[in-house]
């Protein structure tokens, strides 16, 4: 299984409510970059599980409109509602993509790579890709990508 954290582009500071807050014009460029950076290294049947604010909405539309809003995915959940969403390690798909928010995306990584949550940083419009793979018997997680709209 592919396992993709997208963390939403740039957003405005204010808005009737914090999942009312829309993506900056800078954040709909950094969307639409990644998102063509991405087309190019995934397969047309990836599922992309979005949360329900419109700052990951928009981030989603710069793929297309081939997303599901997931509420497991909404600011202030837990790494471990983002896995189960995901269906990891065994996949709701076999590329998932994950259009969310800090500091869930970073605990998420930070637990695929030590096996522990921890508060690390993922850049607006960055994304981690991780691949869960079986060699010899044993569950191993790969960092295949990390990309950031600075390195487009």
């Amino acid at each position: 299984m592919n396992l993709i954290l997208w963390r939403h582009a740039e957003a405005e500071d204010q808005a009737s409510s914090d999942l009312a807050r829309q993506l900056t014009p800078r954040g709909r460029k950094q969307a639409q970059g990644i998102a063509k950076w991405l087309k190019a290294r995934i397969d047309d049947d990836a599922l992309f599980l979005v949360s329900p604010a419109t700052r990951t909405i928009q981030t989603a539309e710069a793929f297309g409109d081939r997303y599901r809003v997931v509420d497991e995915l909404a600011p202030g959940k837990t790494a471990q509602h983002v896995l189960d969403a995901a269906g990891w390690p065994d996949g709701a798909a076999d590329t998932v993509v994950i259009v969310g928010h800090q500091p869930t995306l970073g605990r998420v990584a930070a637990s695929l790579m030590t096996g522990h949550e921890a508060e690390w940083s993922i850049k607006k419009t960055g994304i981690w890709w991780f691949q869960g793979r079986t060699r010899g018997g044993d569950g191993q997680i790969v960092l295949r990508a990390v990309m950031n709209p600075d390195l487009l």
